[in-house]
């Protein structure tokens, strides 16, 4: 199988096509691992061989402008396609943080993990899309503890914070937080407040979920959005819901007695924006996004980000050569299957002239023992040849001299179902 990935992100494109584009995450997931993050969609599949990519990419695509309404133009150029090698080096730099807004982030290991998690349920995923997943969050793991980039602790939301405070000198002690949505980046921010000493914190959510919520991480659970932001003096909108808060609504909250004086800092960290753009217009408002993240999110020491970019390249070439060897178990096993049948002809007839005798069966122990032999150094000039990617060579040569004729097969799903390692091991 031959690994290939559709990435956009905040690097290439602006995040309201990045956005857009998310909209169709449900519409692939059920057949290719999507990971959507506040800055990047990036969906990562397989195909039997490099000429089939075309035509899988090409209904990923058409799934996604369904589901976004966007044309197959737009869909096609806005997508940058990586495949072979490529595909790990990027994941496992995403997943450690390298290409995220805010350099070394912590949030984004954990949404690779989930991702992974969202579609094993969702499918059954190939054995080579969940050892490249798996791969990047023990990468990830890695770089978080072998470098500086993981004791510093960054994420969008810390930087986001300290925005916020310096831009309006809050008080997290005495300010009203309201929180809005309750997934991933809501838990990341519930933990942050709590670790600034904030005490006065309301979360609300769209889809009626803050109950839940807030009896495990704290707070108070609110199901009145207008009384919520009359009231705080810093919202921060991570909830990615349909339904934008619009600058007439808000500016209709702001006119209640005693909120239209108040400063009030949103901070927008949803990629399809919780609040319309038009709220910083409004008096006393101030609206941070994404971008202004980005743009305050402070360089990351060069030697940290050095050390780091080892550690993905090590773990790019090791899977490489992990995939190049996997690659090659069809032919060993293909020969294995054809020496064997020789010998189980031959076999028979022993037995068909001797029988089941004493001496039949030291034949047949000798002679077992001499294929196992005879196949140990084809099967170790296999995985070498794979490793330095000249697999095709192995291919051809038992083409040559005993006419087998083995293709590389799908990844096996368990490295336990491989035949070839079930007999090394036995």
């Amino acid at each position: 199988m031959i690994l290939f990935s559709l990435i956009a992100t905040h690097t290439d494109l602006d995040l309201e096509t990045v956005a857009r584009l998310s909209v169709g995450a449900s519409a692939v997931s059920n057949s290719a691992i999507v990971l959507a993050t506040c800055n990047r969609f990036e969906i990562y599949s397989a195909a039997p061989s490099e000429a089939e990519i075309p035509a899988v990419r090409a209904e990923l695509e058409s799934r996604v402008q369904a589901a976004s309404e966007l044309s197959a133009t737009l869909i096609s150029s806005a997508f940058k396609q990586l495949t072979g090698p490529e595909v790990a080096e990027h994941l496992f730099a995403v997943a450690s943080g390298l290409d995220s807004a805010v350099v070394g982030e912590r949030e984004i290991a954990g949404q690779v993990r989930r991702a992974l998690i969202d579609a094993q349920a969702s499918f059954s995923v190939s054995g080579a899309l969940v050892r490249l997943f798996q791969k990047a969050s023990k990468t990830a793991k890695n770089v978080g503890s072998q470098t500086a980039l993981g004791s510093q602790g960054r994420s969008v939301v810390s930087v986001a914070l300290d925005l916020a405070a310096d831009s309006s000198a809050l008080s997290w002690q005495e300010s009203s937080v309201l929180v809005f949505g309750t997934g991933a980046y809501a838990g990341v921010t519930m933990a942050l407040l709590r670790e600034r000493g904030a005490h006065n914190v309301s979360v609300y959510s769209s889809s009626g979920r803050a109950a839940e919520f807030v009896a495990s991480r704290g707070g108070t659970a609110v199901t009145a959005l207008d009384s919520a932001l009359a009231q705080a003096d810093l919202v921060i909108a991570c909830s990615g819901s349909d339904h934008r808060v619009s600058a007439d609504f808000l500016a209709e909250v702001r006119r209640r007695p005693g909120s239209e004086a108040k400063q009030l800092t949103i901070i927008d960290l949803a990629l399809t924006r919780d609040f319309d753009p038009a709220v910083v217009e409004l008096d006393q408002v101030e609206l941070l996004s994404l971008e202004s993240v980005r743009l305050a999110a402070p360089e990351e020491q060069g030697s940290a980000l050095a050390q780091a970019r080892q550690i993905v390249d090590a773990a790019a070439a090791d899977f490489a050569a992990e995939s190049a060897a996997r690659g090659v178990d069809s032919a060993i096993v293909a020969l294995r299957k054809h020496t064997l049948s020789v010998l189980d002809a031959e076999m028979e007839r022993v037995r068909a002239q001797h029988g089941c005798t004493a001496a039949a069966e030291e034949v047949e122990f000798a002679l077992r023992r001499m294929v196992k032999q005879l196949l140990h150094i084809p099967t170790v000039r296999a995985r070498e040849l794979a490793a330095a990617g000249q697999q095709d060579q192995y291919f051809a040569g038992l083409q040559a001299l005993y006419g087998i004729e083995a293709a590389a097969p799908e990844a096996a799903k368990d490295p336990a179902s491989c035949p070839v390692d079930r007999e090394r091991s036995a």
